[in-house]
């Protein structure tokens, strides 16, 4: 389909989803309908395709991608039950450090495993997954990780999790997240909980977003992949954060019924994976139209997610599928990642295909991305004003983030919402008109817009005292091209390992007792500057 028939389909649903947004936000009351599974879009079948298999994804099935996962199971070398409970027993050595879930589902997830291995069923068949506690998983508690929900058991999944099981993917526990996805993952009261699995026993190094419970799973190696939700980066910043590749795909190409809100306008579904094939073969799954969620319907088909991410070669060089032209914004090498972007950089240009370009941002920029930013708040506080009504302690150390939305003024948000359409020109008549894809440092332009961007590991950096951190970076694309982005990951992967590194595992728990630091607790303050 071609950009400019994209783009009238996006702004069309884009007003239509801003028009709708007070009818929509409300929690769901009925069960998601019955999910197409093994389709890309309803048309192209999901297939995993056979892959090479490392020495150490065979010796230790944990260390495996989806797809090594799959290719080892599919050639009777792996069981499911063995890859399970491989993870299982990470999760029962390892979590007590990470606190990467607040639900596991180990009987279930066995259970699961044995079916699979008498009859596999759907490219997921007999693959752990961890999903973040926003999404309604039935007969197991969905608390968002807040006082508001505590103790709620959905009577059905959420459609993401519906299409997942359905694809033959086991749950093996809820990841632990932010209160109510707006801050880091800590306990409702501030406290910190989840620790980022490179730094287990230095809880200053940020995990990323919201979603770190996931991120920590997948990569503390005690789930395959995972799904998380972004409304302010809460899945490309703990893939970057975490050495994983992060996919939020355009508004409406998931769905988000059956998630605990946050914003309608700007929540997303997608998944946290271990690279770009994997990201694509759980987007793959994870799209498609919702009757249940209005912003799925009459989108351009879902495009052949898993050929975009596996990398082509021409006389045994890896080139790009399409000549792409890749924006780098004027703030690219600033900071203290500097060197690590650069040396990107220069890899990704020597790949036959790609062209590296400079653009700029407009002068306004700064406004439109950032105090403009602010009408999110009102969005979100709408449909939990009966909660604030009753009592504020409810909302626990993300109160002051919430209270905010209650002063934002009509005038004001009729403002920003004209704000946004100017920034939606300035980046589809501006940057995205001089390349295919965009480098960029943060993730908030597109989270305001609904546009889809990709996080990925591109090497390591010092953070603090520890000597290796990974750094990642991001990139955003036009709408419903998430193809174009998995083209350019899965290319610059098939030319670099950042993304097979796997952290160590954490002490044992007698030694980081002796050697824990005192947990760290989020002010309401801080909560509200670092919220989503």
């Amino acid at each position: 389909m071609s950009r400019e028939l994209n783009r009238r389909t996006f702004l069309a649903r884009s007003a239509a989803v801003a028009a709708g947004t007070a009818a929509a936000t409300a929690l769901p009351v009925t069960a998601a309908s019955a999910a197409p599974a093994f389709t890309q879009g309803g048309k192209r079948p999901v297939e995993v395709p056979d892959v090479a298999v490392r020495p150490e994804a065979r010796k230790d099935p944990t260390e495996a991608t989806l797809a090594e996962a799959v290719t080892l199971m599919r050639h009777r070398a792996l069981t499911a039950a063995a890859l399970v409970e491989a993870h299982l027993d990470r999760i029962a050595r390892f979590d007590g450090t990470y606190r990467a879930f607040n639900a596991t589902t180990a009987d279930a997830a066995r259970a699961a495993a044995k079916a699979a291995d008498r009859r596999r069923t759907g490219p997921l068949a007999g693959i752990p997954l961890c999903v973040k506690d926003n999404y309604f998983t039935a007969g197991v508690p969905t608390t968002a990780n807040s006082f508001i929900f505590e103790g709620f058991v959905p009577k059905y999944d959420a459609t993401a999790v519906a299409r997942l099981k359905a694809a033959g993917g086991i749950v093996v526990g809820k990841g632990q997240m932010g209160p109510l996805a707006t801050t880091r993952a800590t306990s409702p009261n501030g406290t910190v909980t989840t620790v980022n699995a490179w730094t287990p026993q230095d809880p200053s190094v940020d995990p990323g977003g919201s979603s770190t419970g996931p991120a920590t799973a997948v990569a503390g190696r005690m789930a395959s992949s995972s799904i998380g939700t972004q409304t302010g980066g809460s899945i490309v910043n703990p893939s970057n954060q975490q050495n994983l590749t992060g996919l939020k795909p355009t508004m409406g190409r998931t769905s988000i019924y059956g998630v605990i809100p946050l914003s309608y306008t700007r929540d997303h579904s997608g998944p946290l994976a271990r690279d770009a094939l994997d990201a694509a073969v759980m987007l793959a799954v994870l799209a498609g139209p919702d009757p249940n969620d209005p912003r799925t319907l009459g989108l351009p088909a879902v495009p052949d997610l898993v050929t975009a991410a596996l990398p082509v070669r021409k006389k045994g060089k890896v080139v790009l599928r399409r000549a792409t032209t890749i924006g780098v914004p004027p703030d690219y090498l600033t900071g203290g990642q500097a060197t690590v972007r650069r040396a990107f950089l220069d890899t990704l240009a020597s790949v036959p295909g790609a062209k590296l370009v400079d653009v700029t941002y407009p002068a306004d920029w700064g406004l439109l991305t950032g105090t403009f930013n602010n009408i999110r708040l009102s969005e979100r506080t709408e449909p939990f004003l009966p909660y604030l009504q009753r009592d504020p302690k409810l909302f626990g150390v993300s109160l002051l983030s919430w209270l905010q939305g209650l002063f934002l003024s009509g005038d004001e948000w009729l403002t920003g919402q004209r704000a946004k359409h100017h920034l939606l020109r300035e980046v589809l008549d501006g940057v995205l008109s001089k390349c295919d894809v965009l480098l960029q440092t943060g993730p908030v332009p597109f989270d305001i817009l609904g546009l889809p961007e990709l996080g990925l590991p591109i090497g390591f950096a010092a953070a603090g005292a520890n000597p290796a951190v990974p750094v990642g970076t991001i990139l955003g694309a036009g709408p419903y091209e998430e193809d174009r982005l998995l083209e350019v990951a899965a290319a610059y992967q098939a030319v670099t390992d950042w993304h097979t590194r796997r952290p160590a595992d954490p002490a044992p728990p007698a030694a980081a007792a002796r050697s824990a630091v005192v947990p760290l607790r989020l002010t309401p303050e801080e909560a509200a500057a670092t919220s989503a």
